[in-house]
């Protein structure tokens, strides 16, 4: 790439930069266009696709030489990077699970690129290091993904991932010496591991040709492993050569008596799934529900021979149900609550049910025939997760947290209904020092969305504070209130984050996911729209000292947001975005996201996603501040989504933006951080970009 030694002297001086003075790396253009249903769209830089290139490779690093070459000019960006990694240092630790007379957990001692997984004989046992991934790869971007531990304790199944890639490796462990057998298993993705007598169940994809990182994912199929045997003698279990575009997961029960086949076909734009049983010793599975249709069902547990299963089938906010495979017959357990149901458990013979009001989590404990015994009473307004086990449990432990609460385990006892403190994290800062409120803002169709604002106490309402707001809206996920360490800096220069709960998500039900899916897409991009104007009407900040932030789904929101309304923000962080609507079903499982996007080989989908696509509705207008983050090892979101998109935005907005328009391409890492360095490295230059184009200089670090 060429830059004149005039922009690195100007880099120093000021933010603002002319484009003048700006030479973004020159992007080959190719002569691509495709008809979809009767319009012609060009696709210049359809080369980006290639991740194998030569080519490709060049342009990436000339991109990053320019970006990198102007973080680097920031002269508090290192200072942040060590405020962030001091108030991150502090130990983390898992909810305990058990197995026999073992209790399994992992723990982070602060900077710890992985968190290593810990056992312990009982609660008060010496602590011995059961696998560390740390010691796995050079640079710690080797994961530990899943491990799984036989019904009689004996061994465990678990996988790996590498570089930040969904692809795993799977290995079994002799749980008496802690030493891994002979065995590997390659090419795992999407899956589960389940356990049933000498062996368990995993589901994979056939080696991918061309790429393993790009290449379409098809022909997902579910294999038995026997322990002590090479893959090559697994079984296949199931696969459906029909429908290329299905997952198959398989689940045992907790006493091995029945293995649970769960198939959907969201390539095929179907939101459910179908449902199979078979019983130990049998050869085939027998149907629940049959067929994939728009209803999703999960089996929590069985009762003897009957099922108890969660569905939102007539019920938007999910019910609970009692199946009998003798008589095919069907029984109400838990009725559909005006809240949505975020989780169902069981342990020590109890049924523990999580919901959301207001996107905050309420927990009941219930007889397993549904009878309501009492409420598991909370320390406050947050998130909480946990509470599953085994059948004959006399505790659990469930983990909560919020803002600024920092996650905290409980132990709970199932026969006294007492909650007690098990541990909590010691921090080197208070983060008493910051306050959050919940708001409800109305959108521009008049309804009201949910929205928590961060900040230290004391904050003034004059407009000039930094304010980062961050939204996802996508497939039924629920956007949680959850501690963050590493939002600590920025708070403490007197920043303001926002994270607004917009439709797309599950945080009032299917309702609300319905209300951002698919033809109403727009209402996301509305809702998130709204919501940067309340903080701006609110006086939190103005439109030169807000900053958007989203990522995948959310990378998609905010490029779609800064295309309709580039004034609303200074800065914006689309970070690994589905940025090209048109074509992100053709990479790895991307088809997977038809029941929520649409499909372009649709004529009514192409229509709608046409007219918000990123990368398709870039203007040659003024652009806010813009650093776009992704990866090489993403496989989830291939990075070329991010590649055409920074290149249309600098071929078009460039020339009229004095606002830098870059991408951060990490290596060696995935859709998400790879380690806890790439995590801190990425989150401070992200902080560093943002004070920088807003004028803001940060006080002392």
């Amino acid at each position: 790439m060429n830059k004149s030694l005039s922009l690195v002297s100007a880099l120093v001086l000021a933010p603002m930069l002319s484009m003048a003075q700006w030479k973004y790396p020159e992007t080959a253009k190719v002569n691509q266009v495709d008809n979809y249903h009767g319009t012609q769209v060009a696709d210049p830089y359809r080369w980006l696709e290639d991740d194998r290139s030569a080519e490709t490779a060049q342009w990436v690093k000339a991109q990053n030489t320019l970006t990198f070459d102007y973080l680097e000019k920031i002269p508090y960006r290192n200072a942040l990077k060590k405020r962030i990694e001091q108030v991150f240092n502090y130990q983390k630790l898992s909810a305990p699970s058990r197995k026999g007379e073992w209790f399994y957990f992992y723990k982070n001692n602060g900077l710890q690129n992985q968190s290593v997984l810990y056992r312990q004989k009982g609660l008060n046992g010496a602590p011995e290091v059961v696998l560390d991934p740390n010691q796995l790869s050079p640079d710690g971007t080797t994961r530990l993904q899943s491990f799984v531990i036989s019904k009689d304790g004996k061994y465990a199944a678990y996988t790996l991932s590498k570089g930040g890639s969904d692809w795993q490796d799977g290995y079994v462990m002799d749980l008496t010496t802690k030493t891994n057998l002979s065995e590997k298993i390659e090419w795992i993705k999407v899956s589960t591991i389940s356990w049933q007598g000498n062996g368990f169940y995993y589901s994979r994809y056939p080696k991918p040709e061309g790429s393993a990182l790009a290449a379409k994912n098809e022909n997902h199929q579910v294999w038995f492993h026997r322990v002590g045997t090479s893959q090559s003698d697994d079984q296949l279990v199931y696969q459906d050569l029909k429908n290329l575009q299905r997952f198959h997961y398989l689940q045992v029960t907790e006493d091995e008596k029945f293995a649970i086949l769960i198939v959907s076909d969201r390539g095929k734009g179907k939101e459910g799934n179908a449902l199979f049983y078979k019983k130990a010793g049998q050869e085939s599975f027998q149907p629940i529900i049959a067929e994939v249709d728009k209803f999703s069902y999960s089996v929590i547990d069985n009762i003897g021979d009957e099922f108890l299963i969660e569905t939102n089938e007539n019920a938007q906010n999910s019910k609970i149900l009692r199946f009998n495979p003798a008589n095919k017959s069907w029984k109400v357990v838990i009725p559909e609550k005006a809240e949505p149901l975020q989780g169902a458990r069981t342990a020590g013979g109890k049924l523990f049910l999580s919901y959301l009001k207001d996107v905050t989590t309420r927990v009941y404990v219930h007889s397993m025939d549904g009878k309501l015994e009492n409420e598991v009473k909370l320390p406050g307004l947050g998130t909480c997760s946990g509470f599953g086990g085994n059948a004959d449990d006399k505790f659990v432990f469930y983990t909560f947290t919020s803002f600024t609460f920092p996650p905290t385990i409980y132990r709970y006892d199932i026969a006294t209904k007492k909650s007690t403190v098990f541990t909590k994290p010691e921090l080197s800062f208070d983060p008493s020092a910051f306050e959050t409120k919940q708001i409800f803002y109305i959108s521009k169709d008049g309804t009201k969305v949910p929205m928590f604002i961060t900040y230290k106490k004391g904050l003034q309402l004059n407009s000039q504070n930094p304010t980062l707001l961050y939204a996802y809206g996508g497939f039924n996920v629920s956007s949680l209130p959850a501690f963050s360490a590493t939002l600590i800096p920025f708070l403490e220069q007197g920043g303001v984050y926002a994270l607004a709960n917009i439709r797309g998500g599950a945080e009032y039900g299917e309702k609300w996911h319905e209300a951002g899916m698919k033809l109403k897409k727009q209402n996301v991009f509305d809702d998130f729209i709204a919501a940067g104007e309340y903080l701006i009407a609110q006086k939190y900040c103005d439109n030169q000292h807000l900053a958007l932030r989203g990522g995948s789904n959310g990378g998609l929101l905010v490029g779609a947001v800064i295309n309709q309304r580039p004034d609303l923000c200074k800065v914006a962080f689309p970070q690994v975005g589905v940025m090209d609507m048109l074509r992100y079903h053709k990479f790895t499982i991307g088809w997977n996201w038809s029941p929520e996007y649409g499909n372009s080989d649709d004529a009514t989908d192409f229509k709608n996603l046409y007219q918000y696509s990123p990368l398709h509705n870039i203007k040659s207008v003024a652009y806010p501040a813009t650093m776009v983050t992704t990866a090489d090892h993403d496989d989830r979101v291939v990075p070329a989504h991010s590649f055409k998109y920074t290149a249309e935005l600098q071929a078009k907005a460039g020339a009229v933006s004095s606002n830098p328009l870059l991408i951060r391409v990490d290596v060696n890492s995935g859709h998400g951080a790879s380690n806890t360095a790439k995590s801190i490295e990425q989150t401070a230059d992200i902080y560093a970009f943002l004070f920088y184009n807003m004028g803001f200089v940060p006080k002392k670090l």
